[in-house]
């Protein structure tokens, strides 16, 4: 028997979507079948949505703790990690900051109306918050108990601790092996767990799609199209301009000689859809055609595929402005202050594999107050966009080799 893709699974459910929605608006709304059929997708839709919000709080505990407890193995050369973290940290935030420029720029959705999320929208309660509140309001969420975040999904907070955890089992060294193994351990369970729920994506989807085609016309199909070319042309002018001249400024590499060197990587990362996957590829480029010391690219490629992910970062930040304007919310600039450190910390929260960031779209989303079901509009155009941002995602490990050798160098 033939094997069918995942990818082709989830083409295969988007198209069966909108046929069954086109079919269902034909029928007639009122008729038994399309009733019937609705109550299924609402059922198949909600499952999907609820066992995202599931694998949510695990998957950014386990991974954050994995990817900074990984630095004890290199705890003899600090000025490595230290540099590694910062270059990490400020190309996301460029990376962010780009996508919600561009963002706010074109406010694309502006204007729609999406009926499926206004019983969603019902219940949610969006603060408008002064600066000063918004401060007081972060800093509180960021401590609170780890049993009491971890129970009811304040991700802030889960984050921190994972952060502090991973820290605490740095500092204490070969102490903590055998948790550091269990850790590991865990989220190899998680990523199993992801790809099982990955594969109801092409059903979940396909319900999901049913409903939006029977309650809203055209003009979603005509902005999503517009969503679609601006988020690829931004992550391209992020992996194409930025990252190569902040290369070419720190170390003297040529954007040519590198995309010479790391081609291979990038074409691989573009055609999987996972960094993860890509990374014995990533390494051998970095090592081999860049010419990194293998003990720096040993370092910095694996974190950087469990943390550096400017391409999941600036998507995140676009789509969360893209859903508010869809559902005729305003996010002031205390909330887009708020979407920027979300989108910061779910990118690192999103492991390398397909489609995995969608799972820490959900914690973006609801930072803000809007509803996770949202997913909805951009789970069939995802696999294609996730192509480009792994591929910018791992374009920034292997520049951040670069840099950091030619740092760490430097007097």
């Amino acid at each position: 028997m033939i094997k069918i893709s995942l990818n082709m699974q989830i083409m295969l459910g988007v198209l069966g979507g909108i046929l069954l929605g086109l079919g269902f608006v034909m029928v007639g709304l009122d008729s038994p079948i399309s009733q019937n059929g609705l109550y299924v997708a609402s059922l198949i839709s909600t499952l999907f949505i609820d066992l995202l919000k599931m694998i949510l709080v695990p998957l950014v505990f386990t991974s954050i703790v994995v990817g900074v407890a990984n630095l004890r193995a290199h705890h003899q050369i600090n000025r490595v990690w230290q540099i590694t973290l910062v270059f990490f940290a400020s190309t996301m935030a460029l990376a962010v900051i780009l996508g919600l420029t561009v963002a706010n720029l074109f406010r694309l959705g502006e204007g729609l109306e999406i009926a499926m999320f206004k019983d969603a929208m019902q219940d949610i309660d969006v603060k408008q918050m002064s600066l000063g509140e918004f401060f007081a309001h972060f800093l509180h969420s960021l401590f609170l108990n780890p049993i009491t975040a971890l129970a009811e999904g304040h991700i802030l907070a889960i984050v921190i601790f994972a952060l502090l955890l991973g820290i605490a089992m740095v500092v204490g060294g070969e102490r903590y092996h055998n948790i550091l193994i269990l850790m590991k351990e865990f989220l190899e369970l998680i990523l199993m767990l992801v790809s099982w729920i990955m594969r109801l994506a092409p059903l979940g989807i396909m319900a999901l799609l049913l409903q939006l085609i029977v309650a809203q016309d055209m003009a979603l199909l005509t902005t999503l199209l517009k969503f679609i070319v601006i988020v690829i042309g931004t992550t391209l002018f992020h992996g194409l301009v930025i990252l190569p001249l902040i290369l070419y400024l720190t170390t003297g590499v040529t954007p040519f000689r590198f995309w010479k060197g790391g081609r291979e990587a990038l074409i691989t990362a573009f055609a999987t859809s996972s960094s993860a996957a890509t990374m014995p590829i990533t390494m051998r480029c970095v090592e081999q055609h860049l010419h990194v010391k293998s003990d720096v690219a040993g370092f910095v490629v694996p974190l950087g595929t469990t943390i550096n992910m400017d391409g999941t970062a600036l998507y995140e930040a676009i789509a969360a402005l893209f859903i508010a304007n869809l559902v005729g919310i305003e996010l002031d600039i205390t909330q887009q202050l708020i979407v920027f450190f979300t989108a910061m910390l779910a990118s690192i929260g999103a492991p390398g594999i397909p489609s995995a960031g969608m799972v820490t779209m959900v914690m973006v989303l609801q930072s803000v107050g809007l509803p996770a079901e949202a997913v909805a509009i951009l789970l069939p155009i995802d696999r294609l966009l996730d192509a480009f941002r792994t591929m910018v995602n791992v374009e920034g490990d292997m520049i951040g080799s670069i840099v950091v050798q030619k740092w760490i160098r430097s007097p």
